[in-house]
């Protein structure tokens, strides 16, 4: 009898984490519904975790002459973390070959060089005919495809996307910081 009242119990809690897990991918955003490998252990995950956040979303490269922007993409995640703001990085070896290395590597360089603690992703290809999914529907919601490394997407708490930031604008720069502002404020 106590087994079977153990059973049942465990049972229903198990039907209760489904529903619930059910009713988050429902309420999520159509651009968060994916799945991506994290860089650290490629240990899947899924975008929609990130529901109600507004994300910056940004294609990386260790080797080229942008990559000084990661200490601007943590201050930022740092600054505005607690205010609801993720920057999600997503290497990328498509722009001049400029991200040769394996997860690990890549991984070690972020935390090591820049400690980088915001969520990054596996190589992900952001452009062309193998373009990952997410990268299909950044571009599509904005009509523009990522010219190099350190290209930028942010997307609101909602999940619309707002607006793309080309490689040279920085996370200092003016008009992006009042732009994520004005999201987080909303």
């Amino acid at each position: 009898m106590i087994k079977a009242l153990l059973f049942a119990s465990l049972l229903m809690g198990s039907f209760a984490i489904t529903n619930k897990a059910s009713a988050q991918t429902a309420a999520c955003p159509e651009i968060l519904k994916h799945t991506v490998n994290r860089l650290q252990d490629d240990t899947p995950q899924n975008l929609c975790q990130y529901q109600g956040k507004v994300a910056l979303v940004v294609n990386t490269a260790s080797f080229c002459g942008f990559t000084k922007q990661y200490q601007g993409l943590e201050a930022l995640y740092a600054k505005y973390q607690e205010r609801g703001l993720v920057v999600l990085g997503f290497p990328s070896n498509q722009f001049g070959q400029q991200e040769p290395g394996t997860s690990k590597e890549i991984a070690d360089f972020c935390y090591n060089t820049y400690g980088v603690k915001f969520p990054m992703f596996a190589k992900t290809s952001v452009k062309g005919d193998d373009v990952s999914p997410f990268y299909a529907q950044l571009i599509k919601a904005t009509g523009t495809t990522p010219k190099w490394n350190f290209y930028k997407y942010l997307i609101d708490r909602k999940g619309k996307v707002l607006k793309a930031y080309g490689s040279v604008t920085t996370p200092e720069d003016k008009d992006l910081v009042t732009e994520i502002e004005k999201a987080l404020s909303n």
